[in-house]
Formats: structure tokens, sequence, C-alpha cells
């Protein structure tokens, strides 16, 4: 929010009205406070928590308030996490205040959307049938509130029409804030039993395990993108003339496993083996792969040991998987002319038959020193003509579909300023054997 303009900072103020409003007290009967700042305190010290090591919100206690205590009490509960939460970015006051307001507004409301609907009755008598409805329509109601305040500040940031802003916002958070739900109305049952508050704040054990899993699956999965960029930027860096070639090549890899129905876990280690293909590269001496000039017989062989380099460069690498033997097999072909081991028909693992056809297409669509872009079309038609002969006809179909349907719109975060890049969009060759050489 740094450089907010007066009418976003106007619209803060005005949440931050309408979140005072709603902690004045609606009933003279008087509330009893323990409640309060036990969730309160509870909140606050799980939020930051919460945030540093699982950037989340612990919506499990803030409903559990909601379906426990009267809407302004209720209200209550996020205020002091709100307010003592890192923020980040400056200004801080600004960023504290927002996230105080927009929640105070949500327990607000969805605190009395379940009182109106009979919740607290039935949490009190721990009426099954009688909880869900009203603790239902709280968890929409919580959802709906975060979405439209968020969407009034999401929407002129990323340009957005405000409805359309609102809605994604909204059906981004039904399923988590759901789960969380359900946990807040555990709490709340628990409160009531003769067990007391403290069976109540077990709830929250599985909930923090299964966030410590989830976390923990973010990490693995950052440090395997991490480690796959390590290896494209070595590539890239030494062989810059085709820089963003193994990016190109993971997504259409991607669009042909997508189009040929595998599950999405092995669509991405297909994907991984497109990135990777060449990373046997690292193992071929520069001067071959930068070489302005026919290779001899000797230079050849060389460069075809790169599937094999890259097969023992990702040896390590578990999660790679069956992606290793499409690195090993890409350059094979059907009818047994490919290498390195002159493999023929379904004896090529069918992830290599799928990156052998994603290769030839981005090879062909791509500018490089030695062969001028030739149009999407003039690629497909050249891997049709090639298909049973040296490409899968599975992969050319599939392949030709889904650029029929979405056309091919390659997205490449590594090029760079001040390195040969290739533009998509022929080689006369539909498998060029390396980058640089002339024919």
């Amino acid at each position: 929010m740094d450089g907010l303009p007066a009418r976003t900072r106007l619209y803060v103020a005005c949440a931050a009205v309408g979140a005072l409003c709603c902690l004045i007290p609606l009933r003279t009967d008087r509330t009893s406070w323990w409640p309060v700042l036990l969730l309160a305190a509870l909140y606050a010290c799980g939020e930051r928590v919460a945030r540093r090591r699982f950037a989340g919100t612990l919506y499990p206690v803030l409903l559990a308030g909601a379906f426990l205590l009267p809407a302004s009490a209720a209200a209550l509960v996020p205020l002091p996490g709100a307010l003592l939460s890192p923020v980040g970015r400056r200004p801080v006051a600004l960023r504290r205040g927002w996230r105080a307001a927009r929640l105070v507004i949500g327990v607000w409301a969805a605190s009395r959307t379940h009182e109106a609907l009979g919740g607290r009755d039935a949490v009190r008598a721990s009426d099954s049938p009688a909880l869900i409805l009203p603790a239902a329509a709280a968890v929409l109601v919580l959802c709906l509130v975060l979405a439209v305040l968020d969407g009034g500040t999401v929407a002129p940031a990323e340009g957005l029409p405000p409805r359309r802003a609102r809605h994604r916002l909204f059906l981004r958070s039904l399923a988590p804030v759901g789960v969380h739900g359900l946990a807040g109305l555990m709490m709340a049952v628990l409160w009531h039993s003769p067990y007391g508050p403290v069976a109540a704040l077990l709830v929250l054990f599985p909930m923090a395990v299964s966030w410590w899993v989830f976390a923990q699956y973010h990490r693995e999965r950052a440090a395997h993108q991490a480690t796959i960029r390590a290896l494209v930027q070595a590539v890239d860096i030494k062989d810059g003339y085709t820089r963003g070639h193994g990016e190109r090549v993971g997504q259409a890899s991607m669009m042909i496993a997508r189009e040929l129905g595998m599950d999405e876990g092995r669509v991405e280690v297909i994907r991984f083996a497109g990135i990777l293909h060449d990373v046997g590269k690292l193992g071929v001496p520069t001067r071959l792969l930068r070489k302005d000039g026919p290779l001899t017989a000797e230079e050849r062989r060389v460069i075809e040991l790169h599937p094999e380099y890259g097969h023992e460069i990702t040896r390590g690498i578990s999660f790679l998987g069956e992606a290793r033997s499409a690195i090993l097999h890409h350059h094979e072909r059907l009818d047994g002319s490919g290498y390195p081991y002159g493999l023929v028909g379904s004896q090529i693992p069918e992830p290599a038959r799928v990156v052998a056809v994603a290769d030839a297409f981005d090879a062909m669509t791509s500018t490089r020193s030695y062969s001028r872009a030739r149009p999407v079309r003039a690629a497909l038609e050249e891997l049709r003509r090639c298909a049973g002969a040296h490409f899968d006809p599975r992969m050319v179909t599939a392949l030709t579909r889904v650029i029929d349907r979405e056309g091919w719109h390659p997205v490449v975060t590594a090029d760079e300023p001040g390195l040969p890049v290739q533009t998509s969009a022929p080689s006369p060759d539909p498998v060029p054997e390396r980058p640089g050489a002339r024919r």
C-alpha cells in the first residue's frame, strides 16, 4: 500500500469506521469476558505463528468466537491479533488497521447470521442436525463479506472489474474457510461439553499438523522448482542460442500430456522432463555447442552423448522419476534411426515420445543462428509428415488438437536482455542436432 491514492485511504478509513460500529454492544445483557480474552489471546499468538510459518489465518478461532459469543463480543476476538501481527510493507499502521477492520466486520456479520438462525442455542444443546445450517450460513457470510471488502482494494490494483474480483476472491476462500468452519464448530460444541474449553482448544492440534504438512509440501515443491531453475539457467548460460528452449518444450510437453488425459502428477513429471531434456549439454564442450560451421563425425558423436550426460546429471534427483527416461531417450525415433541406443517403436518410453514431439515443434518454431522460424501451422504439418517414422502419431495428434483449440502462447521467464534469444514461431530440419550448426 505504499503511495496509496487518497481514494484507497478513504476506503480503508470507511472500513475502520464500520468496524468500530460493529464493536458497539448491541445488547444490554452482561457478557462474560473471559471467553473473549481467551480466544483473543489464542488468536493473537496463533496468528503470528500462522502468518510466519504457513502464510495463513487462524479462522477456526475466529469462527469459534462467532459461534459462541454475541456479535459485538465475537468481533473483538480478531482485533488484538490483527493490530499486532507482523507487516512486511509500509504503511504499517494502515495495513494493520485494514486487516483488523475487515476481520472485525466479517466476524461480526458471521456471528449475527449464526445467532439469527438459532445457531447459539443449537451449540449449547449440542443438537447435531440444527448445528449445520447456521454454521454453514455463517461461513458463507464471512467469505462473502471478506470478498466484498477485499475486492474494493484488489480490483483497482489488478485492473479488474470489482464484480469479477469479488467473485474470484469468494470462490477461492470458500473451500479453506469452510474446512476451518468445521473446526470452529467442533471447538464451540466441545466448549459447552462436559470436557470444557481445554478440549475445545485441542481441536487446533490436528489443524496445526495439517497446516505443517501443507507447508512442507509447498516448501518441497519450491525446492523442486529451484533445482529445475538452477539447471535450466546453467544450460541457458552455456548455450545462449537456445535460451528459453527448455521452458517452451516443457510447456508443449505438458499440453500434450494433458490432452492425452494423464493425471496431474504425471503431467508435472513430463513438464520437468521437457524443461530439462537438454541438461546434458552441460557435459558437452562449449566450443562444439557454439561452433559456427559444420560438425565433423567425431564432434557429432560427442554432441550425441548429451542425453546420457543428462541422465547421469539427474541421477540423484529423486523427484524427477520417469522424467529421467525422457531425458535419456528424447532423441530416439520410432524407426530406430535415433540415438543414443537406436530404440524402436514401443521400446521408447512414453514420456520420451512426448518430449521428442515437443522438442521438434519448438525447434521448428524458433529462430536460431542457422535457421529461421517456421509458422506454427507449417511446423505441425511437418510433424504430421514425420509421424509414424520419427514421431509417435498419438503425440503429434494431441499437440495438433490442443494448439488448434488453445493456440501456442509460450511463456518464457528465463529471457533477459543482452543474451541471444530464440523467437517463437523454421528449421529446414524438424529435429536440429544442435544449436549453432550451419547445414
